[in-house]
């Protein structure tokens, strides 16, 4: 349910900044994957996130510009600042 909510927000920041950029979001989809892992520092668990966005015919340097913007507005990547380590990527 995080995974879903977290690939659901993003999208919601993602296609703001798309409209702002006067780019359709139409196209955007978002998957998100969230695993289980170890902190290196103190061997707790923690929480590792990966999104892989896929924008169909917007470049991949015009897609990241705008992704870096989304991160910024997300309430969920802002979160993943505090402690949960997130790569978001574009599809190959």
């Amino acid at each position: 349910m995080f995974a879903a909510g977290f690939a659901a927000c993003f999208h919601g920041a993602l296609s703001l900044v798309a409209r702002q950029a006067a780019l359709d979001p139409a196209g955007i989809s978002v998957e998100t994957t969230v695993a289980f892992g170890r902190s290196p520092q103190d061997g707790g668990y923690v929480l590792h996130l990966d999104l892989v966005v896929d924008w169909p015919g917007v470049a991949p340097g015009v897609a990241t510009a705008l992704m870096r913007r989304a991160d910024a507005l997300c309430p969920y990547a802002r979160m993943a600042w505090h402690g949960t380590p997130t790569t978001i990527t574009p599809a190959s």
